[in-house]
């Protein structure tokens, strides 16, 4: 019998983090309560476009980090 592992780890902005599935960008921004609209989004480097939030799948040992616009003046 061959067991399937469903959880998953990344490092999301330097701590590591565990998921219970594999799972969008889309879907970690909502289990973290943030909106997307306020969000910048980098994946092992590389700038993921707000647009791609919801294609973009997250893989085990991803680096993820995810940056809050501020406004102010």
């Amino acid at each position: 019998m061959t067991l399937i592992r469903t959880d998953m780890q990344i490092i999301l902005n330097g701590q590591a983090k565990s998921l219970d599935r594999q799972t969008s960008l889309s879907n970690l921004l909502d289990l973290l309560n943030l909106n997307p609209d306020t969000m910048a989004a980098e994946i092992n480097g590389r700038i993921i476009e707000p647009d791609r939030y919801s294609l973009q799948e997250l893989r085990n040992d991803d680096r993820v980090e995810l940056i809050r616009f501020v406004g102010g003046g």
